[in-house]
Formats: C-alpha cells, sequence, structure tokens
C-alpha cells in the first residue's frame, strides 16, 4: 500500500474535490481496457456484422466517446475537462470468445484523465451488452483497468504484469 493520502477528502474526512489551480498545465494521456465475454455465436454474429440492430461495435465506439466527454457528470467528484482526443477500440478474441474494449484519452490540462479512460471503456462494455443481452443474456463484462497514464507531476505510469 502507498504512503500518499486520499485527495478526495479534506482534513475533516468529508467528500472534497481537489482543488488543480496551482497545478501545471501539461499534456495527459491515459489508457484503459476492459472485456465483454460472450458465447461464440455471439461473438461470431457480431464479428461478421450480422447482429438484427446493425453495427454494434460502432454503437458501442461512440457511446464510450461520449461518455469519457461526459465523465464529470457520472463520477461526482471528477473535474470537467476539454478533452483533445478520446478512441476506443475493440480487439476479437475468438480464443476466449471475448471483445477487449481500449480506450485513449487526452488532453492538456491540470489533471489526469484516467476516469475518462475507465468511463469509456465501461460505457462501451455495457453498451454491447445492451445490444447483445437479448440473444446472450449471460454475458460478463470484466477487467477493467487503467493501463498506462502520462503527464502531470507523476510522469508516466504503466501497468505492471504483477499489478
Amino acid at each position: 500500500m502507498s504512503n500518499k493520502h486520499l485527495t478526495h477528502l479534506n482534513e475533516n474526512g468529508e467528500a472534497n474535490m481537489v482543488d488543480v489551480t496551482e497545478k501545471s498545465v501539461t499534456s495527459r494521456t491515459a489508457t484503459a481496457e476492459g472485456y465483454i465475454s460472450m458465447s461464440t455465436p455471439t461473438l461470431a454474429m457480431i464479428a461478421a456484422g450480422e447482429h438484427k440492430k446493425g453495427d454494434v461495435f460502432a454503437v458501442a465506439r461512440i457511446a464510450g466517446i461520449q461518455a469519457a466527454k461526459k465523465c464529470a457528470d457520472l463520477i461526482p467528484l471528477c473535474h470537467p475537462l476539454m478533452l483533445s482526443k478520446v478512441q476506443v477500440d475493440f480487439e476479437i478474441d475468438e480464443v476466449n470468445s471475448q471483445v477487449k474494449v481500449i480506450s485513449l484519452c487526452k488532453l492538456t490540462g491540470q489533471t489526469g484523465v484516467e476516469m475518462e479512460a475507465l468511463t469509456a471503456v465501461s460505457v462501451a462494455c455495457l453498451t454491447l451488452f445492451d445490444m447483445c443481452k437479448a440473444v446472450d443474456p449471460a454475458m460478463e463484462i470484466h477487467g477493467i483497468k487503467v493501463m498506462t497514464k502520462v503527464g502531470g507531476k507523476s510522469g508516466q505510469w504503466e501497468r505492471s504484469i504483477t499489478c
């Protein structure tokens, strides 16, 4: 466990939005990933673009991008950010019958974009679930995590295999 203190609590232990006024404006980037496991026929159907609802990846991509932009509306103590880039990508893993969802968020500002990257992945996974639940209600979302962050006082961080 780290020696760092929880920044979202004030001296009285109350919830507190962190004051970033004095922080330097730097380029900041974060990536996140998550997975949605599903039946083999469901994965084959969406990979082939044969879902009756249309291109589920296109809808989930837009949902993830929109979610990153709305992160401060969803997570109470997040700062509203002027994102300069949000990217959501999908990798089909036929061996494990799952889709890996990857997000990238960037900005130039005073606070990081990890929460936006996590929100993009989460909502993209939820959208895939929503669009496919009628044919596969047993789908499972899992493994959502920050993979990298760059910028700010703490510099660069990358998830190690042992994290």
